[in-house]
């Protein structure tokens, strides 16, 4: 028999969530992720786009923002719940698994001297993003950090795996997604004609190994310090990469830090951002406030684990391949969903301050990396 209420009527028990509810909403929103995804992965696999650096994330969110500026607002509705889903979850989900891509035994390669100077190179030019962003350039915090995270990191990735952190907006990942490309792809063709001109009027002398240090430490992508190297020569690139994974197996460190230091303050011009653009976050209760306790991004703890696990050589290669495919396929899913929720009026609105600070940034990677280049090599050999 039903309890009754207090005016007699019988009470109506509450009804239980459907998990498949959840799944059918999300399902359009990932079905579109999922194909931009699918299209950016072909793209970049064409020699052309390979050859200059472009790499499926960076292609994903270039579809994702032409979809989310024509079609997706007639279909908002549907798709909305799946392209959250994407940008979130996924996301984490594609940052915990890029650890299949290092191994601890890449630090043993570079040796001391490339782990200190990946570490100098990363907090010399974050912290400068920091202060230029916001004292020089009058750039509101979260995108003058996110910037920084591209291009002391790993590009498009360490942007990402920030914006969870620090609660950007997407048209100011987009915007800072969009600075690592400019760069990035411009750092393609320049490190290789500076190492030549270097070498032929012996301006400075470098090695293929010390080009390749220079270039893992300094270049923002992945993909961009592949192309940067192999211009060189095949040894000059495998340096590069080993010395810019070492750098990006510094990503987990740095979102630990930052967090706990974003735990424990708060920016007046973040605080005026509309309030629905503010969501609460681990650092940051539902009114705006910065909590007193230390958060650890829980996906940067898996990447580290990940990366731990991969260490070990357990897996066979062939399943860590098609590992990183699938993540892979992830991130560009992540990227996808955010060029779909960028707006281009909002980074028009934005204006050219981000470009000048990224180009600032830009010029202390080549002149300040190269100077913490050739002194950390004085020193430690």
């Amino acid at each position: 028999m039903r309890p009754l209420t207090n005016s007699g009527v019988p009470a109506v028990a509450p009804s239980q969530p459907n998990p498949w509810r959840a799944v059918i909403d999300r399902f359009p929103g990932i079905v579109l992720v999922g194909a931009l995804a699918a299209a950016a992965i072909a793209l970049g696999n064409i020699r052309w786009f390979e050859s200059t650096g472009i790499s499926a994330l960076t292609l994903a969110i270039a579809l994702g923002m032409i979809v989310g500026n024509t079609l997706y607002p007639r279909i908002a509705h549907t798709g909305a719940r799946g392209v959250t889903f994407s940008k979130q979850t996924l996301l984490r989900l594609g940052i915990i698994l890029y650890g299949l891509r290092l191994t601890f035994q890449d630090i043993a390669v570079v040796g001391v001297p490339g782990v200190t100077i990946d570490l100098l190179v990363l907090s010399s030019t974050f912290a400068l993003s920091w202060w230029m962003g916001t004292r020089l350039f009058g750039l509101d915090r979260k995108t003058a950090m996110l910037i920084g995270a591209g291009s002391s990191i790993c590009g498009a990735a360490a942007v990402m795996a920030t914006e969870p952190v620090v609660r950007g907006r997407a048209e100011q990942v987009t915007v800072a997604v969009s600075t690592v490309v400019v760069f990035g792809t411009l750092a393609i063709f320049l490190y290789p004609a500076m190492y030549y001109f270097s070498n032929r009027y012996h301006l400075l002398a470098m090695s293929p190994a010390s080009y390749g240090i220079f270039a893992g430490s300094t270049i923002h992508e992945v993909a961009q310090v592949v192309a940067a190297g192999r211009s060189i020569s095949e040894g000059a690139a495998n340096t590069a990469v080993i010395t810019k994974m070492v750098r990006v197996m510094m990503l987990a460190p740095f979102l630990a830090a930052l967090s706990t230091y974003l735990s424990r303050s708060a920016d007046p011009r973040d605080e005026q951002e509309p309030s629905d653009a503010r969501e609460p976050s681990d650092a940051h209760d539902a009114s705006g406030a910065p909590r007193s306790r230390i958060v650890v991004p829980w996906f940067a703890l898996g990447f580290v684990g990940v990366a731990a696990f991969n260490s070990l050589g357990i897996l066979p290669k062939t399943m860590v391949g098609a590992a990183i495919n699938l993540d892979t396929v992830i991130l560009a899913m992540a990227m996808a969903a955010l060029g779909v929720t960028t707006h281009i009026s909002a980074i028009r609105a934005a204006g050219v301050k981000p470009l000048a600070l990224a180009a600032s940034l830009f010029a202390w990677l080549i002149l300040g990396g190269g100077a913490i280049n050739a002194g950390i090599s004085a020193v430690l050999g």
